[in-house]
C-alpha cells in the first residue's frame, strides 16, 4: 500500500504526509520539480521529466489494487481507478468507476466552453477549511479500507 500525490498544485501534501504517518503509509510525491524533499523516512520525492503529463504517466504505470491516488487530474484518475487504485481528490471526494464518466465529461465540457469563451471571468470556487476536513476523514477512510 502506497499514496501517490501529484503534487505539483497539490493543496493537501502536508495532510496526506501527516495521515500517511499516523498509519505508517509511505507516500510518494511525484512533480516537475520545485516541491522540497521531506524529511519524513515514510515521504519520498519523485521528480519526473518536464513535460505535459509526465507525472500522470508515471502515477498510472504504479499504482494498482491497495494503493491511493490524490488527484485532481481526471485522466490521471480514471487511469488509476481503472488500475484499481482508490481515487480521492483533496476536497474530500472519491473518484470510483461509477462517477468518473461524468467527471470526465464535465471536464470536456468546461474545456469546451472555455475555448468558446476566452473572455471567462472566474472559476471553481475556491479551497476552504471545510473541504481540507473532508479530505483528512476521506484519506483516513481510504488508507483504513486498503488496509483491509
Amino acid at each position: 500500500m502506497t499514496v501517490y500525490v501529484d503534487a505539483d498544485a497539490c493543496p493537501v501534501r502536508a495532510e496526506v504526509e501527516r495521515v500517511a504517518t499516523r498509519h505508517g503509509v509511505p507516500v510518494v510525491m511525484v512533480c516537475n520539480g520545485g516541491i522540497r524533499p521531506s524529511a519524513n523516512p515514510l515521504v519520498s520525492l519523485r521528480i519526473v521529466p518536464e513535460g505535459p503529463d509526465e507525472a500522470d504517466r508515471w502515477i498510472a504505470d504504479q499504482c494498482g489494487p491497495g494503493d491511493v491516488v490524490v488527484t485532481t487530474d481526471m485522466p490521471l484518475a480514471d487511469r488509476c481507478v481503472k488500475a484499481g487504485a482508490q481515487v480521492l481528490r483533496p476536497n474530500g471526494d472519491f473518484l470510483t468507476a461509477a462517477n468518473i464518466g461524468p467527471q470526465l465529461a464535465a471536464r470536456d465540457l468546461m474545456a469546451d466552453l472555455r475555448a468558446a469563451d476566452p473572455f471567462m471571468r472566474g472559476g471553481g470556487s475556491g479551497f476552504t477549511k471545510a473541504d481540507r476536513s473532508r479530505f483528512l476523514q476521506a484519506l483516513d477512510r481510504a488508507l483504513m479500507i486498503a488496509a483491509r
